[in-house]
């Protein structure tokens, strides 16, 4: 069991960047394949981003394309998600998620993920 605490949250204007850190406990972080998903006030939540294990392999959710990045550093058992061009659309409580996994594949879907954090809360400001 992987488990995962995110930081870096906060309030910023729009136009602003925010880089999220996602820790895991435990030394299977590197058999993980990781995903941020955000929840905004009232919505469902939402599919970020993905990472592979390998790291090799990344997936965006449109709204976010081009403007967030994720990313892992498992010497240092932590997943990034650098977020730029913020706009107050962005804002939510932002998780990580993870779930076992080797090689290049993807997760895009909250039920495939067995391990999220308490999430962090990201307000974008106009």
């Amino acid at each position: 069991q992987v488990q995962l605490v995110e930081s870096g949250g906060g309030p910023v204007q729009a136009g602003g960047s925010l880089r999220l850190s996602c820790a895991a406990s435990g030394r299977t972080f590197r058999l993980n394949a990781m995903g941020w998903f955000r929840q905004a006030p009232g919505k469902e939540r939402e599919f970020v981003a993905a990472i592979s294990q390998s790291g090799s392999r990344t997936y965006y959710a449109d709204s976010v394309k081009g403007r967030f990045t994720i990313s892992r550093d498992n010497t240092k058992n932590t997943v990034y998600l650098q977020m730029n061009s913020l706009n107050p659309e962005d804002t939510a409580v932002y998780y990580c998620a993870g779930r076992g996994a080797i090689g290049m594949e993807v997760f895009t879907h909250e039920y495939e993920y067995g391990n999220w954090g308490q999430g962090t809360q990201v307000t974008v400001s106009s």
